[in-house]
């Protein structure tokens, strides 16, 4: 049984993100369909001035507007905030009378003085606008507009950014040689990819998306792949307990283990995976770790395993839904035997850590086997695994370009682990993830995530569901546990997440 789907694209979870392309075509669209794009402009402005208005402590806001619809933005911001009462000093970058379109409408309707950007006091300021560039903008910082976002980060004064902060690439998070310090960003309709990537979504501050007139019926053309990662993703897919069901219904997983001496990461794995609701999971264990997992397993059961060959032998058995491998087994030909054999098998295969690095010369054997199976894989690197196995795509600029292409290459699910986690389908469809908490940088963090998605995959959720709701679910509960958690406590705070989410 599934829940009912709580998403469908274009409503008010509002969780599709637009590049600065995409966003161009939903403001296209709606000015065709017959509202002025200063109609546009004007309620943008007024979004940002309701956010300046709120955050500010004083009367005194300096506003810096570009050369474009941003600096169009900015001059409204400006009409609106005077008009409110505030003490509003506006100065622009460039010459007013290059000013076209919308922003020199905008402009015109500005009765108060236009400076030159570089002549304002900022630091005696109670709120800077910076309405210099937004999300489009495709080249590097430099003269006076570098000096003016330098400025503005030096002015030690609240900034509110208008769309973006300028300097920030809108489609990768990245910075274009400067780029502001916001306090607080307000966008318009979706949000971009530049507010969820690193270091972006840093720079953004606390976010704002202010609904400026444009329907949601323009996604429909437009048919955006990217998403913010959150429970209306993935929610129609999530497995839901049956009350006539039983344990055989809700899949069966192995973890595979390393050697006596490396078994913590599978056994913090299948916990994982038992926990996330998987309703049988056991450990393939090497003959000399048997008994050092078995002094630590209950509910977890625990098979002998004799290299590949052991493996191929366990999967054979098609009841077994998933199996995950490569944490704690070291880099070897035994651990790329061990994944050829997984790959061979009808199960759903997650590959982690070793699992990945062992086809560091031959990646494209590990592609050729993926592409020969019809069960999911979901491999889950983080930057130093992802090199090795796509070393041409590890220097690119764009962690969401580099992890579609690495899905699109291996045919896997491919979840590029950080921060700013992206999970990636070979379709085309991906995530962003910005719920994790800084306290997940802890050893065997990931041999969770693993054994989570490992579960949900037993439990038959699809792949780039199962890697999204898992990246998720991961961050909720570290973000429960806080400040001091370790690995061994995250799949203990599963059930406080499901209570949050569902219950």
């Amino acid at each position: 049984m599934r829940r009912p789907a709580l998403f469908v694209p274009g409503t008010a979870a509002m969780i599709e993100l637009l590049t600065p392309a995409e966003m161009s075509a939903a403001d296209a669209a709606t000015i065709r369909s017959g509202t002025p794009g200063y109609t546009l402009m004007k309620a943008a402005g007024r979004a940002v001035a309701d956010v300046v208005a709120r955050s500010a402590l004083g009367s005194r806001i300096a506003i810096l507007c570009g050369p474009g619809n941003n600096g169009g933005d900015g001059f409204v911001a400006a009409r609106l905030l005077a008009e409110r009462g505030y003490r509003v000093t506006l100065g622009l970058l460039g010459e007013r009378s290059a000013l076209k379109g919308d922003a020199a409408s905008a402009a015109q309707d500005w009765k108060g003085e236009v400076a030159p950007a570089a002549s304002l006091d900022l630091a005696a300021a109670d709120v800077v606008v910076d309405a210099l560039f937004g999300a489009g903008l495709d080249r590097l910082l430099e003269g006076a507009a570098a000096e003016a976002v330098k400025a503005m980060n030096a002015a030690g004064t609240r900034v509110v950014a208008v769309d973006l902060p300028s300097g920030v690439n809108g489609a990768t998070g990245a910075v274009m040689g400067e780029a502001v310090r916001a306090d607080e960003t307000v966008t318009f309709f979706r949000a971009k990819p530049g507010h969820m990537l690193l270091p972006g979504r840093v720079l953004c501050g606390r976010l704002s998306i202010a609904d400026i007139g444009i329907r949601d019926t323009v996604l429909d053309a437009i048919a955006p792949r990217a998403f913010r990662n959150r429970k209306e993703l993935w929610d129609a897919t999530f497995p839901v307990p049956r009350i006539d069901g039983h344990k055989y219904d809700k899949g069966h997983l192995v973890v595979v283990s390393g050697q006596a001496w490396h078994t913590g990461a599978a056994r913090m794995a299948a916990r994982a995976g038992l926990r996330i609701g998987a309703g049988l999971v056991s450990i393939a264990s090497p003959p000399d770790a048997l008994p050092e997992n078995a002094a630590h397993l209950t509910a977890i059961m625990l098979r002998p395993m004799e290299g590949a060959a052991g493996l191929e032998d366990i999967l054979s058995d098609k009841r077994l839904d998933g199996v995950v491998l490569g944490p704690g087994l070291g880099a070897g030909e035994g651990t790329r035997a061990l994944v050829e054999a997984a790959l061979r098998s009808g199960a759903a295969v997650v590959l982690d850590a070793d699992g990945i690095s062992a086809f560091r010369e031959t990646p494209e054997a590990l592609f050729a086997l993926i592409e020969d199976r019809d069960a999911p894989v979901v491999m889950t690197p983080h930057d130093g695994e992802f090199a090795r196995l796509f070393p041409d795509l590890a220097e690119e600029s764009g962690k969401l370009r580099r992890a579609r292409e690495a899905a699109r290459r291996s045919g896997a699910t491919v979840l590029l682990k950080g921060p700013d986690t992206v999970v990636a389908s070979p379709d085309g469809r991906a995530s962003i993830a910005d719920n994790a908490p800084p306290y997940l940088a802890t050893a065997g963090s990931g041999d969770v995530l693993s054994g989570m998605i490992g579960g949900l995959l037993c439990q038959k959720m699809p792949a780039f569901e199962a890697a999204s709701a898992g990246t998720y679910l991961h961050g909720e509960a570290g973000a429960i546990l806080g400040r001091g958690l370790i690995a061994e406590d995250l799949p203990e705070a599963l059930p406080r997440v499901f209570q949050r989410l569902f219950d």
